[in-house]
C-alpha cells in the first residue's frame, strides 16, 4: 500500500510539473501576441473546445434552470459566449499589469467613478466572475485604494507559482487564502482602513440559503458581516467586455446597511440585495458570466443536459 501511495503522489507530482509547464508556456505565447490577438486566440480555441467537455453539462443545466423559457439554440449559444469569454479571460491575463485608463483600444474605463471613494479608506466592493473580473483591482489602484481579496490557490504549486509571477509588476493585490485564516487577515485589512474586493457568485457549502437566478443558491455572508460591523461602504461592482483586450469597470452606488438591531436579519437583508445585484448582471449579460460551477443545491443536477449533438 505504500507503494503504491508513493507511486500515486510521483505521477501526480509529474502531472503537476507538465500542467504547470503547459500554462507557463500558454502565458508566454499570449504575452507574445499582445493583448488583442491573445483574447481573440483564447476565446477561439475555448469557444471551439469547451461546448464538448464534460462540464458543460454544468453549464447547459444552470442555463435551464435560469431561463426556463428559453430554447435549447439559445442556451447554446450563451455557452459558448461564455466559453469563449473565459478562454478571452485567460490568455489576457499577461497584459492585465499593463493595460491602463483609456479612450479607446486595450485598456479599461470606468462608469459610475462619482460612487469611488478617493483616496486610501475603508470599503468593500462585491463582484462577481463577469468578463474579466481581474480587472476591477485596477479601477481600485487607479483611485488610491490598497484592495485586498481572498484567493483559492489552485490544487498545483506550479501553476499557482505561474499565475502569481505573471502578476508581478502590476498593481499590488494582497490575496489572503479562503477559509478562516484568510476571514481573520481580511478583517484585519479593513480594521487598518484598507479596501476589500469579494467576489461572491460562487458555490458554498454552508452561509445562507437566498434566492438568485430563481433559486435557492447557499450564498457567503461575509460581505454584509463585515460592512455591518465596520459601518463601511458596500459598492456593487462588475467588469463588462467593451471590446479586444478592452473592459467597461460598471460601480454602482453603496448598497444601504439596515440596522434595525436583529443582526441576523441585516445581514440576511444585505445579501439579498447583494444577490439580486448580480443576478441583475448576469441576465443582462449572459454570455459573460461563468456558468460551469454547481451554484445551486446538488439535487439540481441529477438530470444534466446531454452533450451537442
Amino acid at each position: 500500500m505504500k507503494n503504491e501511495a508513493g507511486m500515486a503522489k510521483a505521477v501526480r507530482r509529474l502531472w503537476w510539473r507538465v500542467e504547470g509547464g503547459v500554462v507557463r508556456g500558454l502565458l508566454a505565447l499570449a504575452r507574445a501576441l499582445g493583448p488583442r490577438r491573445a483574447s481573440a486566440l483564447g476565446g477561439a480555441v475555448a469557444r471551439g473546445l469547451g461546448p464538448w467537455l464534460p462540464v458543460s453539462r454544468v453549464g447547459r443545466r444552470n442555463l435551464a434552470l435560469a431561463f426556463p423559457q428559453s430554447d435549447a439554440a439559445w442556451r447554446e449559444r450563451v455557452l459558448r459566449g461564455a466559453w469563449d469569454n473565459l478562454g478571452r479571460t485567460a490568455l489576457e491575463l499577461p497584459h492585465l499589469a499593463g493595460l491602463r485608463r483609456t479612450e479607446g483600444g486595450p485598456g479599461w474605463e470606468v462608469v459610475g467613478a462619482e460612487h469611488l471613494p478617493a483616496g486610501e479608506t475603508r470599503v468593500i466592493f462585491v463582484s462577481a466572475h463577469l468578463a474579466n473580473w481581474e480587472v476591477l483591482p485596477l479601477a481600485a489602484h487607479a483611485v488610491g485604494l490598497r484592495m485586498a481579496s481572498l484567493y483559492r490557490a489552485p490544487d498545483n504549486p506550479h501553476v499557482d507559482a505561474a499565475l502569481r509571477q505573471m502578476r508581478e509588476g502590476g498593481v499590488e493585490l494582497p490575496l489572503f487564502p479562503k477559509g478562516s485564516k484568510g476571514a481573520r487577515l481580511a478583517l484585519r485589512h479593513l480594521a487598518a482602513g484598507h479596501a476589500l474586493g469579494l467576489l461572491v457568485d460562487q458555490k458554498l457549502n454552508e452561509g445562507l440559503e437566498l434566492p438568485f437566478l430563481g433559486h435557492p443558491a447557499m450564498t457567503a455572508p461575509a460581505p454584509a458581516e463585515m460592512a455591518l460591523r465596520f459601518r463601511c461602504p458596500l459598492i456593487p461592482v462588475h467588469v463588462e467586455r467593451a471590446g479586444p483586450g478592452r473592459f467597461r469597470v460598471v460601480v454602482e452606488p453603496p448598497l444601504p446597511l439596515p440596522q434595525t438591531g436583529d443582526h441576523h436579519a441585516d445581514v440576511r437583508t444585505t445579501m439579498l440585495a447583494v444577490n439580486a445585484r448580480i443576478e441583475a448582471w448576469v441576465r443582462a449579460r449572459p454570455e459573460e458570466w461563468l456558468w460551469l460551477h454547481r451554484r445551486f443545491p446538488a439535487r439540481y443536477y441529477r438530470a444534466e443536459a446531454a452533450p451537442p449533438g
